[in-house]
């Protein structure tokens, strides 16, 4: 560390000591990822205040050529936001870049830092009679900056879209500290490259996105929710069809849910009944917002399950009678990733596919893990509406979890294999970071990879930004 004093001192003088941590038990906390699967080592975790204090430190970490490792909530699944045990880095933190900048309700949009929580953004969009619809089971702690660095999805991609699709105008710091200004709240404005779309998610790599201009939308009047119990997966496609042609803007999510994920928490499901019982071990929950009063909402619900039925998609259905109930529902999706915990280790997937591929997919996969590796069970969850699941596979049991990390190559081989038969990504929603960089140029084609690796270079020759991750 001595050799790294002039350094850390610099640090200090420009954002302040306290906010320089260099102890191991100050730095410890942003060193490893929410799943705890990589650890890394930095010189120092530095919490600057703003922009400019973003900018004079990566112009001095530019000089001094030490590497940056942007880092917002640290709710990462793929180890994009922890630095590697080796090379000399540092983690800029962005959890103090948490102002709102401007709220522009004429124009729908909002402004705001990067280390703004997402829930956040979403209370200040509410109490200005918006909506922000982005929205995460890690809501409550994942920031603006790190949805922007993954181009995070979410549950209401289906009508909303990805960040990307969000997204207006970004404040860059580039990797020689200097400022990219891109705070433009136009919905068209066609001056050459997109490069905000460069930068959102890019994680990191060519930059540390400071600051963005969101859209806004219009707060529904009503919501309704209902969990529905269908004949095979197969009916889901189905049913996704049927939504959108008899409700059509309405429909703001479709989730697919495997009773197994479903009853992780027993004390959360137990007013369920029946529905838990299904023979095809599926269900789907489904929302519906619209502009309407809450009755004519339910009524469109009802109607649409109503053919449903008749058409013998569904075999059973709860619709939300209230608020409440309606959050109780989501909160039992929302609690899934945390609740497989308790089985062990557990094997995540995060792909996506053609929705007309979802249904052999899920099928043909399965077999194939069973004959191989009979002791494991799958856990899956996702917005269908939009392609994206959530493959988990976890032990039968916990004592069976070294068994099955001893498989964890050989497991996504297989799954990832048959993503691509089938025409899908092996990321959907949560990058690339550390966990699947070397397979990355096996699944892009060589001119994607050639250019990406050109755009990098060309940014940042130094490799100083994020280096370790996406290439």
């Amino acid at each position: 560390m001595e050799e790294y004093r002039h350094f850390i001192e610099r640090c200090q003088q420009l954002i302040g000591a306290e906010y320089v941590f260099i102890s191991d038990e100050d730095k410890k906390p942003f060193l490893t990822d929410w799943s705890k699967r990589y650890t890394g080592n930095a010189i120092a975790v530095l919490r600057p205040k703003n922009t400019q204090e973003i900018s004079e430190l990566v112009s001095l970490c530019h000089e001094r050529n030490i590497a940056i490792v942007p880092q917002g909530g640290n709710t990462g699944l793929c180890g994009g936001a922890t630095p590697q045990d080796k090379g000399i880095s540092v983690v800029i933190s962005t959890s103090r870049l948490n102002q709102i900048r401007e709220i522009d309700v004429d124009n729908a949009t909002i402004t705001l830092d990067a280390g703004v929580i997402l829930a956040h953004a979403q209370e200040v969009a509410l109490s200005a009679g918006k909506l922000f619809p982005l929205s995460l089971a890690a809501e409550g702690s994942c920031t603006i900056g790190g949805n922007l660095g993954t181009n995070a999805g979410g549950v209401q991609v289906l009508r909303y879209g990805n960040m990307r699709d969000l997204t207006l105008g970004i404040e860059v710091v580039t990797p020689t500290g200097s400022i990219l200004n891109g705070l433009r709240g136009l919905r068209k404005d066609n001056t050459g490259y997109s490069l905000k779309d460069l930068y959102i998610g890019s994680e990191g790599t060519l930059g540390i996105i400071t600051a963005a201009t969101l859209k806004l939308y219009p707060l529904p009047q009503s919501k309704t929710s209902s969990l529905v119990a269908i004949k095979d997966i197969g009916c889901a496609i189905k049913l996704i069809h049927q939504a959108r042609e008899s409700c059509n803007a309405d429909l703001t999510a479709f989730e697919l849910i495997s009773t197994r994920a479903l009853t992780l928490d027993l004390d959360k499901v137990k007013n369920l009944g029946s529905i838990l019982d299904t023979p095809s071990g599926w269900v789907v929950l489904l929302e519906f917002s619209s502009m309407e009063n809450e009755q004519q909402s339910r009524n469109q619900l009802e109607a649409f399950l109503g053919k449903a039925l008749e058409l013998d998609l569904i075999s059973d259905a709860v619709i939300a009678s209230s608020i409440q109930q309606s959050g109780d529902l989501w909160s039992i999706r929302e609690g899934i990733p945390e609740a497989q915990l308790k089985l062990g280790n557990i094997i995540k997937h995060d792909i996506s596919l053609p929705i007309s591929n979802i249904a052999s997919f899920i099928e043909e996969t399965e077999a194939k893990l069973k004959m191989l590796w009979p002791n494991m069970q799958t856990i899956i969850f996702g917005h269908v509406g939009d392609g994206n699941l959530h493959y988990n596979l976890a032990p039968l049991s916990p004592d069976l979890s070294k068994d099955i990390e001893e498989r964890r190559s050989s497991i996504n081989q297989l799954v990832h294999d048959q993503v691509y038969s089938y025409s899908g990504s092996f990321s959907a929603e949560h990058g690339i970071g550390q966990s699947k960089r070397d397979e990355l140029p096996l699944r892009k084609g060589s001119i994607e990879i050639e250019i990406m690796r050109s755009i990098k270079k060309a940014l940042d020759p130094k490799n100083l930004m994020n280096p370790g991750k996406v290439l």
